[in-house]
């Protein structure tokens, strides 16, 4: 079982703006005034970053959001679905609603045209309780080790994480994480990410020493080089990069802008060991979404069809 693949997912925005109904858990979230010009931005950051991937040999798979229903985020496809090297795909609860209607069958039924899916988990029934679990958001997979890293929040809850293992037979390591303010960070994506053997995490951000070393210890027992970063690193979305493979077995360490700039030349030089750096400016998307890089990016781990 591999970390990571060439087969990415993207959805092109038809209306991306600030979402006030996930701004209230998501500090990273600043709304910009005009937010007409946002949409053309934020096309156009898309539409770069998706060359840039192309550009660097990954095979990326781009599906148009549609007008109606109105989904302001669903640039983000990552919290709503995961795929997985058995077949399996699942779909996520959603803490906001308009997040809820990006769920959509036909983007799956495209995804089957090329690749073999075997069964559809269906999470989403935890809504009703108000419970939630944002994918690849509120979870960093360690895949070939069967590890969730999750820190738990209110879009992040411990019942469906353990639903999710139970189907999947993944362990959880579950913390708590807080911005320099304080505040619980909302998706545990913006603090870690994890590569097949380096793994970049804001550790002052889990402030119970205990819970501290059970995820350090995690990561070093599965062989990854810890790459601390800091608030400031975290804030500028350093914590939010995917490792992806390209079409010629290449590895690639993928990130925004604002993370690239934001990383000292160390902190270069140890990720540079793992792989070609690639990154891209969606400065307009970090802003008004408080998503990154890896937020765009869902990871197609499904078999292809021979």
């Amino acid at each position: 079982m591999s970390q990571s693949t060439s087969n990415i997912l993207m959805i092109r925005p038809v209306a991306f703006g600030f979402n006030a109904q996930t701004a209230e858990s998501n500090a990273f979230q600043n709304r910009d005034d005009d937010q007409q010009a946002v949409q053309q931005k934020a096309i156009a950051e898309f539409d770069n970053f998706v060359q840039i991937l192309q550009d660097n040999r990954v095979n990326v798979i781009v599906i148009n959001d549609t007008p109606e229903p109105h989904t302001p985020d669903s640039i983000f496809p990552n919290n709503w679905v995961s795929f997985h090297d058995n077949g399996d795909i699942i779909l996520y609860p959603m803490q906001a609603e308009n997040r809820r209607l990006e769920r959509r069958e036909d983007i799956i039924g495209q995804l089957e045209e090329s690749f073999a899916a075997k069964h559809v988990i269906d999470l989403s029934r935890f809504e009703q309780k108000n419970e939630f679990l944002e994918g690849t958001g509120s979870m960093v997979l360690d895949r070939p080790n069967k590890i969730a890293y999750a820190c738990l929040s209110p879009r992040t809850n411990a019942e469906v994480l353990t639903a999710y293992c139970d189907y999947t037979g993944y362990k959880a390591v579950t913390f708590d994480a807080f911005d320099q303010n304080g505040q619980a960070i909302y998706h545990t994506n913006v603090l870690m990410a994890l590569g097949s053997t380096f793994a970049v995490i804001c550790l002052d951000s889990i402030s119970d020493t205990s819970e501290k070393e059970l995820v350090i210890k995690s990561l070093q027992d599965a062989g990854k080089e810890i790459i601390n970063i800091t608030f400031d690193q975290m804030n500028h979305f350093a914590g939010n990069m995917l490792e992806v493979k390209n079409t010629s077995g290449d590895t690639l360490v993928v990130m925004s802008k604002a993370a690239f700039d934001s990383l000292t030349l160390e902190q270069k030089s140890a990720l540079e060991k793992y792989g070609k750096l690639v990154y891209a400016d969606i400065s307009t998307i970090e802003t008004n979404g408080g998503g990154s890089a890896r937020c765009m990016m869902a990871e197609v781990h499904l078999p292809s069809i021979e």
